[in-house]
């Protein structure tokens, strides 16, 4: 299966001027870890950078910087990682464990923001498949059980 399968759409995100409390008010507002920074080159959104609960907490929290002047910019990763709509989930899979990533945003063949895959997604997908593959499994015992007796 594609990641464009499975991939959510509706992606939060802000620009990397965002302040480190507005960014902390989109998650809360939206329910979601993280926040993916975009610019917008020729009017297209192109994914920059990723803001998570965890950048909050660890470089403005922790570290005590203002999160009112803090912004996306200032926090967001260095280098993001990022996965086409037509890698496989275990293309992506492998590519999180590489990364070292649990979120990463779904672009293009241009580069321009389609959506986000979590952990979660894939779990969830995985999951749904090995359960489809269990009932299968036992559906074939019960086969077997009626023509054999």
């Amino acid at each position: 299966m594609l990641i464009g399968d499975i991939c959510t759409r509706e992606v939060v995100q802000c620009d990397r001027t965002t302040s480190a409390s507005d960014v902390a008010q989109l998650m809360r507002h939206s329910h979601v870890g993280d926040v993916v920074v975009v610019d917008q080159p020729n009017g297209k959104k192109v994914a920059i950078g990723i803001v998570t609960d965890r950048d909050l907490v660890v470089q403005v929290m922790a570290a005590e910087r203002d999160p009112l002047t803090t912004t996306a910019g200032d926090i967001m990763g260095p280098d993001l990682v990022t996965v086409g709509e037509r890698n496989t989930i275990h293309e992506t899979a492998e590519l999180m464990r590489l990364k070292g990533v649990r979120r990463i945003p779904v672009v293009d063949e241009d580069g321009g923001l389609l959506g986000i895959v979590a952990l979660d997604d894939l779990l969830t997908e995985i999951g749904e498949e090995l359960t489809l593959l269990g009932k299968v499994f036992a559906r074939g015992q019960v086969q077997e059980e009626r023509t054999r007796g």
